[in-house]
Parts: structure tokens; C-alpha cells; sequence
């Protein structure tokens, strides 16, 4: 990493009166294998570095990049950067992030064991999942059996001040399934990730493919009906990636999104509080660093039901006439940076979701959705999705059903959810974003 904060810091140096200069190095690394009846089908493993230039002038931006370190295309980025500040488009808010203050959390997100970790035992694991998953029940077949991994490292240096740089690197496997009753087909799907293949849970993946792909069997379409919703963790996930873009500053700006104008309103249940936390270890997308090289940190979005704010990058957060929270993204070297949640994070519930089916007389556990993205307005807040799941009598889980409907609005405030085979005005309900949803701990 010295060798690429030292690229970074050169190209600042030449900096002429008047710019504003980021350069952005990184080189990054992945591997990804697919094994499909004991033989590998697909095996990608590629390296990559490069750098990126932002110059900032008079409001204008210029922006290039290559994907090298050599010396000359270093020199050639810089002055083509410099070139297209002149077709750059005035803009008042234009500017690189500034330092503010806030130190790094210092985590372990590099793990030399994955480094270190040969071919030979990453094809291994990925076909003894999909061994584990053949053999946890007789009517799954495997799609396909997965492994990846990822590393990257980084550096940044602003004329404004910003000289950081960091590493990090993480793995996960992943098998998806079908499962076969007569002329009837399933889908599941179970996974596991970690800093290192060590941290896998290979039986538990297994277990979870075949049983995603079995439980649905049978499934029949039910008959429109009120009643309690409990939404798998996975499906849970869904959701709140939808409702991050509505809470990403970007997207209040340009008005795209249901909370605007919102701030220290009650937005969801009081059991409802919403963090966006690159700090937890535990997150798979933890860092230390944002895409603009300010020190990563705890976000709360929402706080017992009451929304108390939005992710910024330095750009939006000077058109909202606020400070960064450290939220700037970037896909490497090639772009530059936009705003957006790094580890969104819903704080648990008390209780398992075990113990929420067990307290409801008639419901139904939804255990997957589908047109999600599609099928919710981010500026109403207003979704329809189609969904598969269990049916809930007297605290029990019974009888699958597929092919029905839950349609609803994310911020109205009476509490009625409506289960229905088909999606109509008449069908949606009001419910605030929360009620009776929740995340089973590890």
C-alpha cells in the first residue's frame, strides 16, 4: 500500500494554483468458481490495478483514469483529467471531501488466511457443499455450487488534506437448488461468508439450500384474506434495500424519495431503529474508509420509528446545506464517487422469530419475494410483490402457498396487512414499515 499512497501523493503534488486534485489508486483481486456435478463448470481468478484523477476548477470537473501504474499512463491521466475540466459543466457544489476531524475504527478486515489460501482447497470446498447439500435430501438437485472471494487495496490523497489507505478482503460459498415432487419444481438457495473459508459453515448452507427448495412443495395458490405477515430475514434484507435508496441524501435532493421533508417525523413501528454501521465487524461490507477517504462510521437513520437523517457523501451534503456522514461510494478507480449506505443494519428484535409465529393465530410467513424493485414506488412508498411462503394456524407453520400478493404503503400508519392473489387498489393496506417484522438472531 506504501507504493500506491506514494503514486497518490505525486500526483497531488503537481497540483497547479486554482485545482482541487484527488487521485485514487487501487488494486484489487477475485476469484470465482462454479462446480456443477463434481466438475468445475467455471474458474475465474483476475487482478486488476489503476488509478483515477479528479480535478476540480472553477466548479468545473474533469475526470480520467487508466488501468496501469506505469509512470507514463500515470502522467497521461493527470493531464487528461486536466483536459476535460475544460468540458466540464459549471456547478456550484462541486469539491472534494475535506478532512473532518473523525479518526478511523481501526478493524481486522484483512485476513491473511484467505491471502494465503491455495486453489486446490477453494474448488475442494465448493464441491464438498455441494456433496453436503445432495445428501441433506433426496429430492434436491443442485443448479449450482459457488465459491468467490474478493480483496482490494487502496489508497487516496486530496489537496484538500485526505492521505489514507487501506485493505480488506472477504469469501463466501453459496449452492442453489432445485427440488422435484412429481411434475412440481422449487428453487432454494443457502450460502455462507466470511473473512476467511475457515469462518464457513459448509452444513449449515447445505441444510438451508435443501430446505428453501423443499418446504415450498406443494405450495397452492391461497384465497384473498387479512391477516399477521412475518417476514423471513432474507426477505427482510429485500426490503430494507429499498427503503436505503429512499434514504440515501442523493435521492431526497432530487426528491425521489418518500422521506423527504421528513426529519424528526415518526416513519415506522417504535421497535423499528435503522443504522447504517461500516464499523461492525460482523458487517460482510464493513470498512474503514469511505470512497472519498473519510473515516467510516455508525449512522443512525432511524431511531425508535422517528427518522433523524440521511447518508451524504461531501457532494450531496453541500447541496443539502449539511456535513458528510461519510457515506461516499465508489466501484474503484474507474468512477467517481456517489453516496450511498455501506452495512445497513436493522437492530434485532427480542425475541426469535420462532417465538413471533408461535404468538399468531392466522398468518403467513414469507419466505421469498419476487419484482421487488419493480414493484415498490420509492416516492409513495406504495409496493405490490409477488411471494411464496407458509401458512401460520394457531402458532404453527402449515401449508405452503405461492403465487399471492402482499401490497401495502411504507409510511401510513394504521396497522392491517392484507394478503391477496392478485394486486388492485382495493387489496393494499396501510401499515408503517415494521409492524410484526422481524430478523431471527444467528
Amino acid at each position: 500500500m506504501s507504493e500506491m499512497q506514494a503514486i497518490a501523493d505525486a500526483v497531488i503534488a503537481q497540483a497547479r494554483p486554482g485545482e482541487q486534485v484527488e487521485a485514487f489508486v487501487s488494486r484489487d483481486s477475485e476469484t470465482d468458481i462454479r462446480v456443477y456435478e463434481g466438475e468445475i463448470e467455471h474458474f475465474v481468478s483476475a487482478r486488476s490495478e489503476g488509478i483515477g484523477i479528479r480535478i476540480i476548477r472553477d466548479g468545473r470537473t474533469g475526470f480520467a483514469y487508466a488501468g496501469t501504474l506505469d509512470q507514463q499512463a500515470v502522467a497521461d491521466v493527470l493531464a487528461e483529467a486536466r483536459d476535460n475540466v475544460e468540458f466540464g459543466t459549471p456547478d456550484e457544489w462541486a469539491g472534494l471531501a475535506e478532512p473532518d476531524g473523525v479518526d478511523v475504527v481501526a478493524q481486522e478486515l484483512w485476513s491473511a488466511t484467505l491471502a494465503e489460501y491455495s486453489t486446490d482447497r477453494k474448488i475442494e470446498l465448493t464441491k464438498e457443499l455441494e456433496r453436503l447439500t445432495l445428501a441433506a435430501d433426496g429430492r434436491v438437485r443442485i443448479d449450482d455450487a459457488n465459491y468467490s472471494d474478493v480483496a482490494s487495496e487502496s489508497a487516496v490523497a486530496t489537496t484538500t488534506g485526505i492521505r489514507r489507505s487501506g485493505r480488506e478482503n472477504g469469501c463466501y460459498v453459496s449452492a442453489s437448488t432445485l427440488a422435484d415432487d412429481g411434475d412440481e419444481t422449487q428453487t432454494g438457495f443457502g450460502f455462507s461468508v466470511g473473512r476467511s473459508p475457515d469462518d464457513f459453515d459448509l452444513a449449515k448452507a447445505a441444510r438451508e439450500a435443501a430446505d428453501r427448495a423443499t418446504r415450498l412443495l406443494g405450495a397452492t395458490k391461497p384465497a384473498s384474506k387479512r391477516l399477521t405477515v412475518v417476514l423471513d430475514p432474507f426477505v427482510t434484507a429485500q426490503f430494507l434495500g429499498v427503503i436505503s435508496g429512499t434514504l440515501n441524501g442523493e435521492a431526497v435532493i432530487k426528491g425521489r424519495s418518500l422521506f423527504r421533508d421528513r426529519v424528526g417525523e415518526a416513519v415506522a413501528s417504535p421497535q423499528f431503529t435503522l443504522v447504517d454501521d461500516p464499523t461492525n465487524p460482523l458487517a460482510y461490507t464493513a470498512t474503514e474508509l469511505d470512497g472519498e477517504g473519510l473515516a467510516a462510521r455508525r449512522n443512525v437513520l432511524i431511531d425508535g420509528g422517528t427518522l433523524l437523517g440521511f447518508v451524504h457523501s461531501s457532494y450531496s451534503a453541500r447541496r443539502a446545506n449539511t456535513v458528510s456522514t461519510a457515506n461516499a461510494v465508489r466501484g474503484g478507480f474507474r468512477g467517481t464517487p456517489g453516496v450511498g449506505c455501506l452495512a445497513l443494519q436493522l437492530t434485532p428484535g427480542a425475541r426469535l422469530q420462532a417465538e413471533l409465529v408461535a404468538d399468531i393465530d392466522d398468518g403467513v410467513l414469507v419466505q421469498s419475494v419476487s419484482g421487488m424493485h419493480s414493484g415498490v414506488n420509492s416516492i409513495s412508498g406504495d409496493f405490490s410483490t409477488g411471494a411464496s411462503g407458509l401458512l401460520i394456524t394457531d402458532g404453527q407453520l402449515g401449508a405452503p402457498v405461492r403465487e399471492f400478493t402482499i401490497a401495502s404503503t411504507l409510511p401510513r400508519h394504521d396497522h392491517e396487512r392484507r394478503l391477496t392473489r392478485r394486486a388492485s387498489p382495493t387489496s393494499s393496506t396501510n401499515e408503517r414499515f415494521g409492524h410484526r417484522t422481524a430478523t431471527e438472531p444467528e
